[in-house]
């Protein structure tokens, strides 16, 4: 497979699975099947590389010169990981970039799995051309979430962790769409629990835009309507998708072809300095 100066790999790499695609950034669409493992129980670093290099396999990318980006659900900075909220904790402190690029055989684009996801609605989605602040919110295994001032990504925002007064457990163990799963909640329970967290988030940042996002976003008619919010909030355009199309856009914008030198800019500070 070939690529070209608007074509990247985007590999989203989560707490339950592992997905990846080759990427039409000029649209900011899928050229491929989205490819879909699961994540390994324990997500230590060798079986998620191995996973990893399934996905790669079976998207028949061979060519170490289609710029491929990886998406991963912790704290990035210069390359490491440090946290390890769904996965091992062999993670915290750990050289993910090198450590993917040595087993992979190639260069790649590392950076948070959330970050990311803000990065695809930024240039191809609900944020596109959105001033002021843009929160964005993927409700998964946790809370990912991404703030956009103005058009540039804020990296590593980890709002999904913040502190329920006189509670132990973070918003994310208590409102993340696997929260529902788990206690079986009906929606208007989990809305009720999502209304305390948005209104958390609206008290402490005053957003100009909500936009939710993961896999639940295609069901957002359910919960949605059911919140009592002050800012205006919104599904995700590309869903559970958007990772993917974010790593590919981080990934290109490194590999410096196909963006603007603003758009490079902002991409970039998809890794935190």
């Amino acid at each position: 497979m070939t690529s070209s100066a608007t074509t990247a790999v985007g590999i989203d790499i989560g707490g339950t699975g592992i997905k990846g695609a080759l990427v039409d950034l000029a649209e900011g669409s899928l050229l491929t099947d989205r490819i879909k493992v699961p994540t390994p129980k324990g997500a230590e670093p060798d079986d998620v590389l191995k996973a990893v290099t399934e996905v790669l396999d079976r998207l028949e990318v061979t060519d170490a010169d289609v710029p491929l980006g990886v998406a991963f659900p912790a704290i990035v900075k210069n390359g490491r990981t440090l946290s390890a909220a769904n996965v091992a904790e062999t993670w915290i402190g750990f050289e993910a970039e090198a450590f993917f690029e040595q087993g992979l055989g190639r260069a790649i684009h590392f950076a948070n799995d959330a970050d990311v996801a803000g990065v695809a609605e930024l240039r191809y989605g609900a944020a596109k051309g959105r001033d002021g602040l843009v929160i964005l919110t993927t409700l998964g295994t946790g809370i990912g979430t991404a703030m956009i001032y103005n058009g540039v990504l804020v990296p590593n925002s980890e709002l999904g962790h913040l502190n329920r007064a006189g509670h132990k457990k973070d918003f994310e163990h208590f409102a993340a769409y696997s929260a529902m799963e788990r206690e079986e909640l009906e929606w208007d329970a989990w809305a009720g629990r999502l209304q305390q967290y948005y209104s958390h988030l609206e008290f402490l940042f005053t957003p100009d835009l909500f936009v939710v996002g993961g896999g639940v976003s295609k069901h957002s008619e359910k919960f949605l309507p059911l919140l009592d919010l002050q800012t205006e909030i919104v599904p995700a355009v590309h869903r559970n998708n958007a990772g993917i199309i974010g790593a590919a856009a981080l990934a290109l914008a490194g590999d410096g072809s196909g963006v603007s030198a603003d758009e490079g800019a902002d991409l970039a500070g998809t890794t935190a300095r």
